[in-house]
């Protein structure tokens, strides 16, 4: 005997039996029955978490890397073995390219305190990074230099830059007066300046005054500095 087909539903979600006799046909009377008239309640299952950050609907074609963040440390940059105390370098880049300087020291921040001097070629004391000079193989004796209170402190501006200047500022700033460097940094240049010039030769101080130039056929690479 064929199975009996059940009867279609006139409408979704609306069954043709009634609630009534759905009710019986599923059995729920049995399970009501079983828990003492109640139907059994399970606890519900925890939800996850929600993530921080909801993930993106489309991804990259190409895989990105993720760079993981780290504490910066600041490392002082290894001396060029070429660099020592006395040696004199050229400057590559800034208001002074081209012009020859004295190595002083290598400060704690990893730049090279350096002079002209200041009386000989016009190149104060400055810091320098020592990828923007080339070494030479001429060696100066500055035993005798103090360069005790010189250190990074010593080159950092006191007065605070104006971020903008109006009309007013700026066309009067022709007739405004040049500010004097205090006494302090003039008499230390002094010093700096007499301990090194005192030891140089005619020949020396015309070396350190001429600005470094290279001439057409010139062949940086294979020069001996």
């Amino acid at each position: 005997m064929a199975p009996r087909a059940s009867a279609p539903e006139p409408v979704r979600g609306i069954n043709s039996a009634g609630r009534s006799k759905s009710y019986h046909k599923r059995g729920l009377w049995a399970l009501k029955k079983k828990n003492g008239g109640k139907f059994p309640q399970h606890a519900k299952a925890e939800k996850p978490a929600a993530a921080a950050e909801k993930a993106p609907r489309l991804y990259p074609a190409d895989d990105v890397k993720v760079h993981s963040k780290r504490a910066k440390t600041l490392r002082k940059a290894g001396l060029r073995s070429s660099i020592t105390p006395g040696t004199v370098a050229i400057l590559l880049a800034g208001r002074f390219k081209g012009k020859r300087v004295v190595v002083l020291a290598q400060l704690p921040s990893g730049l090279l305190l350096v002079t002209g001097p200041f009386k000989v070629n016009g190149v104060p004391l400055r810091r320098v990074n020592q990828a923007y000079i080339i070494a030479t193989s001429t060696k100066l004796d500055v035993s005798s230099v103090d360069i005790a209170k010189f250190d990074d402190a010593y080159f950092k501006p006191t007065e605070k830059k104006e971020k903008g200047k109006g009309e007013k500022e700026f066309f009067g700033a022709e007739g405004a007066e040049k500010k004097e460097l205090a006494k302090e940094f003039v008499d230390n240049q002094k010093a700096v300046d007499q301990a090194i010039v005192s030891q140089l030769s005619a020949e020396q101080k015309g070396y350190l005054s001429t600005r470094f130039t290279l001439k057409d056929g010139d062949r940086p690479h294979l020069m001996k500095f």
